[in-house]
């Protein structure tokens, strides 16, 4: 029953859990429980006969792991594939951060974007959402990840920890969902497992403290750190907690999670075991900045580092159709002439990323002008601030499984020019209706490359 475990993670387990271990062991020889957080701001994913994760509103099981990558909905960002364990943080902001007034949040390390899109759909109306991940091979999924999702007040961009250093006391809630040593993994990938090792779990949480120094800073005085790795071990746990506690002064933040469901309070912070809940080893512990100093910082001209050009008033009035009547943007456009845009509301926050940032943030690309025609971007398809009444098709999940593995359609009535295609009502992507064909404008990366000949 153990002998998949190293002998040195066993013996560390059978201290921390006693009796429990052997259910512990032989829970993590089943299959692993599959969920998915639906999106509330793209309603389309019929989840009646799920049964409900149950610290979060939109959380659920499935019976069995589907193929979701031959599922429109998701393409779509109807909803995300999460570990439901992790799910558990919208349960710990509401209870910690019960403000309705806007707010600035970072997610630390992010990649691929689970919890930043739980923070997205969390987060209070005109906040800012900034997801970084150091990896630069990462960014991309996690860019991708929250274009899907849609909303317009998350942006991404890609530093070290320390890069952030102009931003002390910036933000109300700092996430550092921390690279740790996999041990809440050991279930779902077996490569965990072969990859652990005393010295990687020493390594991991000096690494940890590292990003937590620099986490701290940030953080603005009365704002709060929530700490979160998918391991067990003390010390990458309850011992990097403490650090947090007696070495940086934060106050650790009891949270009121009810006993059926299943987590267990440590010393500081609450586990996730797979034995005693459904989901992952999942661990978090939040804390308040009692201290800190308020942020100081000097604007910059957005448009300085991009070598950006604001657009003309009537490029403006163009785009205007394009977007919801409730979105108010404020536009910036690159060499290349693509337009990048964000909520107005935001600029500010955005140009003090930009001033202390070395090279700024990425805001969302909503498409190019040539000539007279403007050509619309993915990121603003998948946008929720995209206008409503937009000319569109409806395709079937056959059709629309072709669409997203970038073949050109055939369409038998449509109008012609800009078509959005979509699917029980959720926008994949552009197509451009030229009367005699059918141009397909998923971007290369977004198409699907496995076979759907047999579905």
């Amino acid at each position: 029953m153990t002998d998949h475990l190293p002998p040195a993670f066993s013996e560390s387990m059978k201290t921390q859990l006693g009796a429990g271990f052997s259910l512990f062991a032989e829970t993590l020889s089943t299959e692993p429980p599959v969920s998915i957080r639906l999106n509330p701001d793209k309603p389309g994913y019929d989840a009646s006969e799920l049964a409900k994760v149950p610290w979060h509103p939109d959380g659920y099981y499935m019976p069995e792991r589907p193929v979701f990558t031959l599922d429109p909905v998701f393409h779509a960002g109807g909803y995300y594939v999460q570990e439901a364990s992790s799910m558990v943080l919208h349960e710990v902001l509401t209870q910690l951060v019960p403000s309705k007034y806007p707010l600035r949040i970072l997610d630390l390390c992010a990649a691929p974007g689970g919890k930043s899109t739980l923070l997205a759909s969390w987060m209070p109306p005109g906040s800012l959402l900034l997801a970084n991940e150091v990896i630069r091979g990462r960014v991309n999924v996690l860019k991708d990840n929250l274009a899907r999702w849609g909303h317009p007040d998350t942006f991404t961009c890609s530093y070290d920890p320390e890069a952030f250093s102009k931003l002390n006391g910036f933000f109300d809630v700092v996430l550092v969902d921390a690279p740790c040593s996999g041990e809440g993994l050991f279930r779902k990938d077996p490569d965990a497992v072969h990859e652990w090792s005393p010295e990687h779990v020493q390594l991991c949480s000096a690494r940890q403290r590292r990003i937590l120094s620099a986490a701290v800073k940030l953080v603005a005085p009365g704002g709060l750190l929530l700490y979160s790795t998918c391991t067990y071990n003390e010390l990458e746990n309850d011992q990097n907690a403490q650090w947090l506690v007696e070495n940086q002064r934060l106050t650790h933040q009891p949270v009121n999670l009810p006993a059926e469901w299943g987590l267990s309070a440590r010393n500081y912070g609450y586990q996730c075991y797979p034995h005693r809940l459904r989901g992952e080893g999942f661990y978090f512990a939040a804390f308040r900045q009692t201290r800190g100093v308020p942020f100081q910082g000097k604007a910059a001209r957005y448009m300085d580092k991009l070598k950006s050009k604001s657009l003309h008033k009537r490029e403006e009035a163009a785009l205007a159709d394009w977007l919801a009547e409730d979105s108010d943007f404020f536009f910036v456009q690159r060499p290349d002439d693509t337009v990048l845009g964000a909520p107005r509301e935001l600029k500010e926050d955005l140009l003090f990323l930009d001033a202390a940032l070395p090279q700024g943030v990425w805001l969302r690309e909503l498409g190019l002008f040539k000539g007279k025609e403007f050509i619309p971007a993915q990121d603003l398809a998948m946008s929720t601030a995209i206008a409503p009444d937009l000319p569109a098709l409806e395709l079937n999940r056959d059709t629309a499984l072709h669409f997203l593995k970038k073949e050109n359609i055939v369409l038998s009535e449509a109008p012609k020019g800009w078509l959005l295609a979509q699917h029980q009502g959720l926008n994949l992507g552009w197509m451009k209706n030229l009367g005699n064909r059918v141009n397909n404008y998923l971007p290369k990366d977004w198409r699907i490359r496995m076979d759907i000949r047999e579905i």
